[in-house]
């Protein structure tokens, strides 16, 4: 895999802006430098990857702030280069990437804002165009996978601290950023024998919810048997698990150490380097991609930006083996 360079497209229109033109610090910020490509644009139908914000965190049960992601992942994703240096991937020669704005959010109304990201990432399906989507909490999730389940459920790789397996919250509310895969499987958008979570660890209110998806048929790869088996076995476990059908990737930044990545509502003690993080994604070569998504990233917590900027990393190593699995279609 890390011999083969993608073959290029290498549209001239789809290419960031270089750093050896325009310092990086210069311009109107997009994610990755890239175009931005609205849906009244000329250009919209020739879109293959489309990179897009989710500002809402509507959904989240303590420390909100991750309605102010995808503004820090852009401002940092100017430091993005072209070429993944460590698998040759290339991916904005490979296919046509572009800023495809944000979802207009609701922040008084989940209910809106959750068809209001669905019927953002229809748009993109009807026209082929796989979301590559910046949260924005863990329930725009939901609707995302609501748009691009077609006739059978997807396969889902989730990497996380937590579950999101729970039923519900403060007396019965059944959206917020800990319930989004429950709904995701009651509404047979994901199949569960198709499903694995990888890096679920800290303290807990009881067990509900890991026994909960266990019943279902979830695989639930918890931070020690991760870290006892090492990436290249785990990962492999997941390539099995998904097969090659239509499967979707959603990576929540609490997946990493808080050392790494403090910006985040829910931090966990005793996860992965940014290192390790990079190489889950890395394994992903050869799955059947549809979309992925990058969640609660918390500006407030890290104003610095350390948490972004490995956030963005992340997208980038994501939007690599997003385009890897276009090619191969």
């Amino acid at each position: 895999m890390q011999e083969d360079r993608l073959i290029a497209k290498n549209d001239p229109f789809f290419q960031p802006v270089s750093a050896l033109e325009l310092a990086r610090f210069a311009g109107v910020p997009s994610f990755m430098r890239l175009p931005v490509v609205t849906q009244d644009h000329p250009r919209f139908a020739d879109v293959d990857i489309g990179i897009l914000g989710v500002p809402w965190d509507g959904g989240t049960t303590n420390r909100p702030g991750a309605r102010h992601g995808p503004r820090q992942l852009r401002d940092l994703s100017t430091m993005i280069r072209a070429m993944n240096s460590a698998t040759l991937v290339a991916p904005f020669e490979a296919v046509n990437c572009a800023d495809m704005g944000d979802v207009p959010p609701n922040p008084v109304d989940i209910q809106d804002s959750l068809k209001r990201v669905s019927e953002f990432i229809r748009v993109l399906k009807s026209q082929n165009i796989v979301p590559m989507t910046a949260g924005g909490d863990h329930l725009v999730t939901l609707p995302i996978l609501r748009a691009l389940r077609d006739d059978e459920p997807l396969g889902l790789i989730q990497f996380d601290s937590h579950t999101d397996l729970f039923d519900s919250y403060f007396g019965g509310q059944k959206f917020t950023h800990g319930t989004p895969f429950r709904r995701a499987v009651e509404e047979g958008l994901v199949d569960p024998q198709r499903f694995v979570q990888i890096g679920i660890r800290g303290t807990a209110y009881n067990l509900d919810d890991i026994n909960w998806g266990l019943e279902q048929g979830i695989r639930i790869i918890r931070i020690e048997e991760f870290f006892d088996r090492g990436i290249a076995h785990v990962m492999a476990e997941v390539r099995e698990i998904v097969g090659h059908k239509p499967t979707y990737c959603s990576y929540d930044i609490d997946f990493v150490d808080p050392t790494y990545a403090p910006g985040t509502g829910t931090p966990e003690i005793g996860g992965p380097n940014s290192f390790q993080a990079q190489q889950v994604i890395r394994e992903l070569a050869g799955i059947n991609l549809i979309g992925a998504d990058l969640v609660e990233v918390s500006p407030p917590f890290d104003a610095a930006g350390g948490t972004a900027w490995l956030g963005v990393s992340l997208m980038f190593e994501l939007l690599c083996a997003l385009s890897q699995a276009i090619q191969t279609r």
